[in-house]
């Protein structure tokens, strides 16, 4: 019998969705653990995917942060995702920018922007901006 070492991937990737919600809602492990009833200590657990998340708590994580269940489930692909393949190169890069102290901080400062033509522009000044990177061969 084979002993697998360090979390479950699934559960890393609901940890991590976790951790990224609470962190758009600028709530602490603290706050988090007060409301579902559990120490901060069992929240960090949950957020790296050391102690699995139950269905019960799940649910209740997902009222405290105000997103649907299947929330903590997106990008998750199976069956690549759960053996830790990814479908392409960008998305482990992706995913890590995203759950970052800058990708959070420009996920929840794009998503207060209500004029889409407003968002479009601001997609299209960072493409510029990544592009511009690309050619001086800085990338």
């Amino acid at each position: 019998m084979t002993k697998t070492k360090g979390p479950n991937p699934v559960d890393k990737h609901v940890g991590s969705r976790v951790r990224l919600r609470r962190k758009i809602m600028n709530m602490s492990q603290e706050s988090l653990g007060e409301a579902l009833g559990v120490t901060f200590q069992q929240v960090q657990k949950y957020e790296r995917g050391v102690n699995r998340i139950g269905a019960s708590r799940l649910y209740a994580v997902s009222h405290v942060l105000e997103v649907p269940v299947g929330f903590f489930f997106e990008g998750l692909e199976a069956p690549d995702a759960v053996t830790g393949m990814a479908e392409g190169e960008q998305q482990p890069l992706m995913y890590d920018f995203i759950q970052s102290t800058d990708g959070v901080a420009l996920a929840s400062a794009f998503s207060k922007i209500q004029d889409p033509k407003v968002r479009r522009r601001v997609i299209e000044l960072i493409r510029a901006l990544s592009d511009e990177d690309d050619e001086s061969g800085d990338a």
